[in-house]
C-alpha cells in the first residue's frame, strides 16, 4: 500500500510538471511535492510489532457450565476455565463490551502497522472459552511482544472509573515479567487519564494500578502483560459509556495510545 502510494504521487507529480524523466527518480517530482512523497514513503509507527488482544470471557459461556467450571493450571495452582463475566444493570454483557472495544483497538492498532491478534476472534452465544490458561500463554505463542486483557468490572452501583491490573513477582511463573508488565501497566493508565477517563474510586487508593498474583492470564503469559477493567459495568455513567459508540473510541483511544507509549513509538 505504502509503495503503491509513492508511485500514484510520483505519477501525478511528473505529469504536473509535463516531464518524461523517470518515475523513480526525485527529478520526476518537482521540488515542492518531494516532501509529501517521503511522507508517504515513512513507515507506520508500529511496523513489525505484533501485538495481542485478550477480550475476556466469552458471550456463550454461561450456556456451557460443566466446560467453563472444571479446573485448568493457572500458575502454580488451579482455578476455574472462564467465567460468564458480569453486565451493566440491563442486562449488556461484559462479553460483548470487551471484543467490541478488542475489535476496534485491533482496527486502530493495523492502521498504524501492528499486527495483532486476538485470544478469540468470535462473540458468540454457541461458544464457551478458551479458557485461562489458554488466554495467559496465547501472546507468547503467538510471538507477541506484549499482551492486553480487556475487561469490564462488576462493583456495587457507587464505585466508577477504570483500573490496571500488572502481575506481582512469582518465581518461576512472572519475575522475568513483572517489571515490564508494570510498566506496560503504567503506560496504559498514562493513555487513559490522557482521554480524561476517571480512575477507580475502589481499587488502588487512586492509583488506578492494582497488582495480583490470582490471574491465569497474567500469571502464564511470559511476556509483558496487563489487564484493563475499562469501568465498573454496575455504574451507571460508566455502563452508559462503555456501550455507545463514543465511548468506545475513547478507550480504544485509550489503549492505543498506551500501548505505543509503553513501546515508545
Amino acid at each position: 500500500m505504502i509503495r503503491a502510494a509513492v508511485v500514484v504521487l510520483a505519477v501525478l507529480a511528473a505529469g504536473v510538471a509535463g516531464t518524461a524523466a523517470p518515475v523513480g527518480t526525485d527529478r520526476a517530482i518537482p521540488a515542492t511535492h518531494r516532501g509529501a512523497v517521503r511522507l508517504a514513503a515513512a513507515p507506520l509507527p508500529l511496523a513489525g510489532v505484533r501485538i495481542s488482544l485478550d477480550p475476556g470471557h466469552q458471550l456463550g459461556n454461561h450456556h456451557f457450565p460443566q466446560q467453563i467450571s472444571r479446573l485448568v493450571p493457572a500458575g502454580g495452582f488451579r482455578k476455574a476455565c472462564d467465567t460468564t463475566g458480569t453486565s451493566t444493570n440491563w442486562g449488556y454483557p461484559e462479553a460483548t463490551v470487551n471484543f467490541q472495544l478488542a475489535s476496534l483497538v485491533r482496527s486502530r492498532l493495523q492502521a498504524l502497522g501492528a499486527t495483532v491478534v486476538m485470544t478469540r476472534t468470535r462473540n458468540s452465544e454457541g461458544l464457551w472459552g478458551p479458557c485461562v490458561n489458554t488466554r495467559g500463554a496465547f501472546g507468547r505463542k503467538a510471538g507477541a511482544v506484549l499482551q492486553v486483557g480487556l475487561h469490564a468490572d462488576g462493583a456495587p452501583g457507587s464505585d466508577h472509573g477504570f483500573h490496571v491490573i500488572a502481575p506481582t513477582s512469582r518465581r518461576p511463573w512472572t519475575n522475568a515479567i513483572a517489571a515490564a508488565s508494570l510498566r506496560l501497566a503504567k503506560a496504559l493508565r498514562s493513555g487513559f487519564d490522557g482521554q480524561h477517563l476517571a480512575r477507580s474510586t475502589y481499587i488502588g487508593g487512586g492509583t488506578a494500578l492494582s497488582i495480583r498474583s490470582d490471574l491465569a492470564t497474567l500469571n502464564l503469559a511470559g511476556i509483558p502483560v496487563a489487564l484493563i477493567e475499562i469501568g465498573n459495568m454496575r455504574n451507571a455513567a460508566d455502563a452508559r459509556r462503555m456501550t455507545s459508540a463514543r465511548g468506545r473510541s475513547m478507550y480504544a483511544a485509550a489503549v492505543v495510545a498506551g500501548i505505543r507509549a509503553y513501546l515508545r513509538r
